[in-house]
């Protein structure tokens, strides 16, 4: 019978070795890094005091890799990347032309509209509460303007009977001044 050949390990290697040491090393890619050391990444989205879509950024490497990237905030910076951003931007900024001309529109509705609120009252006008935003959001809703409070800018809640004019910010450069008439409420 012919001898078995035994396998001996090469010399200065093991069986063990070659599955703790596998042949191919996988390697960590590095991250494209900016001129500060920081990682540098395109937003997709606006992120609040960091930038606006489109944007090339360089922020630290953890908030980058945990939060930014996970969350599809950012991607890293590519051509690929940087060719499909810009016709997302394309479709976006049509899209927000068309939002602020129906705003505009809205807007001129708004003005040539008037709202009035019942407030229960004393004898001299004042009022018992006040009157704030999220009354005269109600009232517009009753009168079918889509608006919520956030959009109402008072300098102070109204707390006495009379007219008032009131700013609403649409958008940040579309505004509107509605008419707020405040009465006394017809029960006693």
């Amino acid at each position: 019978m012919a001898e078995a050949k035994s396998k001996k390990p090469k010399k200065g290697k093991t069986e063990i070795d070659e599955k703790r040491f596998p042949k191919k090393v996988r390697r960590r890619q590095q991250l494209p890094r900016g001129k500060h050391g920081g990682l540098q990444l395109m937003l997709v989205e606006n992120v609040e005091h960091l930038g606006k879509q489109g944007d090339v950024v360089e922020v630290k490497p953890g908030y980058g890799r945990n939060y930014l990237l996970p969350n599809g905030l950012a991607t890293f910076v590519t051509p690929e990347a940087l060719r499909r951003i810009e016709t997302h931007k394309a479709k976006v900024e049509a899209l927000r032309i068309a939002r602020l001309n129906d705003l505009k529109m809205l807007a001129r509705k708004i003005e040539e509209q008037s709202v009035t609120i019942e407030a229960n009252a004393n004898e001299e006008g004042h009022l018992y509460g006040s009157v704030t935003e999220t009354d005269i959001a109600k009232a517009l809703q009753k009168a079918n303007f889509d608006l919520k409070a956030d959009h109402i800018k008072l300098e102070g809640h109204l707390k006495e009977l009379g007219l008032y004019n009131v700013k609403l910010v649409l958008e940040e450069e579309i505004t509107a001044e509605l008419k707020v008439w405040v009465v006394p409420s017809s029960e006693k």
